[in-house]
């Protein structure tokens, strides 16, 4: 298989998990806390990764221990809080179609800060996939006006850390392979996460008999395993056989997914967010294009 068909159906396949990640946490919330949500997901992630891949951690030299801490916090840590905190207010499909913005600050941190490159119709492609993204947003407001869209401010600040993520994976982690990267930054991520979890009270409270919290830690243990650690491993390794725009676009492709779940749960959608929903495609094709 050619890097461009892998590019693709690493694409697709981050897509469908990544889209349906988003009604798994809501579904999570009706046992778990925000906070707690977070720290178990990362908990649940980390004891995976080390269970299947603890060789991994040997490719990781010294210089590379920085980075894995910056993306470990930037693409992990603060974002996974922030999500939590804003399913909590706004649908589920509404949250992703935010996501949205990751493209768009990755290609601006790209060549800001990092010294990426970038071609014309790709800034194009993003400013396409913006505009429906904003139709999105703005016809899920009118739609739901009883939602806050004050959280939206929270998925804007995960957006910039999953772009500067991508960007220092493709520029300083650029020789180190994905499953070690992941892995390295949930095992750094353990001790933050069981700290904050213990301070939430979860352990006083814990019960094997609450059936919701049994079903809100199911929920969990595939966002984490699958969602999580599976995906970010592929995200990895798409960012370094493409480029951190091209791995951010998909969070263009994300919502549809995301809407498909949310309309099933008994969210909205409107024929005006489908018709937006064609127009981030045509971004993400753009975003894509060689010439």
């Amino acid at each position: 298989m050619s890097n461009q068909q892998q590019k693709w159906l690493y694409l697709f396949l981050l897509s469908l998990v990544w889209g349906s990640s988003f009604i798994l946490m809501k579904k999570a919330l009706l046992g778990v806390t925000p906070i707690q949500l977070g720290a178990i997901r990362m908990l649940f992630t980390a004891f995976f990764l080390l269970s299947v891949a603890p060789k991994s951690l040997k490719k990781i030299q010294k210089k590379h221990y920085k980075y894995i801490v910056y993306t470990a916090l930037a693409g992990t840590f603060i974002p996974g809080f922030l999500f939590a905190f804003a399913i909590t207010s706004i649908d589920s499909a509404v949250v992703s179609i935010l996501n949205s913005l990751t493209p768009f600050f990755a290609l601006i941190l790209g060549a800001l800060i990092f010294g990426f490159a970038f071609k014309k119709t790709q800034l194009y492609g993003i400013l396409i996939g913006l505009v429906g993204t904003l139709i999105l947003i703005l016809n899920g407001a009118v739609v739901n006006p009883n939602q806050n869209y004050w959280y939206a401010l929270l998925i804007i600040i995960a957006s910039v850390g999953y772009a500067f993520n991508a960007n220092m994976v493709k520029k300083y982690l650029y020789d180190l392979n994905a499953l070690s990267i992941v892995t390295g930054n949930f095992l750094l991520l353990i001790v933050p996460a069981f700290t904050v979890l213990a301070f939430t009270g979860f352990f006083s409270i814990f019960s094997f008999q609450d059936k919701i919290l049994m079903q809100s830690l199911g929920y969990l243990a595939i966002l984490s395993i699958v969602g999580t650690g599976v995906a970010k491993t592929i995200y990895n390794k798409l960012v370094h056989i493409s480029d951190p725009v091209f791995s951010s676009s998909v969070t263009y492709l994300i919502p549809l997914v995301a809407i498909f779940w949310g309309v099933l749960d008994g969210e909205k959608l409107s024929p005006l967010q489908i018709f937006a929903g064609v127009i981030i495609l045509l971004g993400v094709y753009l975003v894509n294009k060689k010439k």
